[in-house]
């Protein structure tokens, strides 16, 4: 029967299923990025901790350490977005061509 709906122009199971899995790899997208955003958050609130002007020895030390922290938070962010995007690229092939594969 899918043999006669695909020479009808119809579309079969497996085309359903990627356009399904599409939805679900842009909702994946989607939540990477919020990630993103959370990581962002985060730095804003480091941010805020860094201009704290405690000029003490363990103060500057405190202070480095939120640097430290907040490039490599600054890393992670980056690389959750290059995720989500790349997520959400995919999401728009597998909608473009089903038959593409994932």
């Amino acid at each position: 029967m899918s043999g006669i709906l695909m020479a009808a122009g119809g579309t079969d199971l497996d085309s359903q299923q990627c356009i399904s899995r599409g939805a679900e790899i842009k909702k994946l997208g989607w939540r990477i990025g919020l990630c993103a955003d959370h990581a962002d958050a985060a730095l804003a609130r480091l941010a805020q901790l860094q201009l704290e002007q405690w000029e003490s020895p363990a103060g500057r030390a405190y202070r480095t350490t939120l640097a430290l922290q907040a490039a490599s938070l600054r890393r992670g962010r980056d690389a959750l977005r290059e995720a989500a995007a790349a997520t959400l690229r995919h999401a728009r092939n597998v909608a473009l061509d089903p038959q593409s594969g994932y």
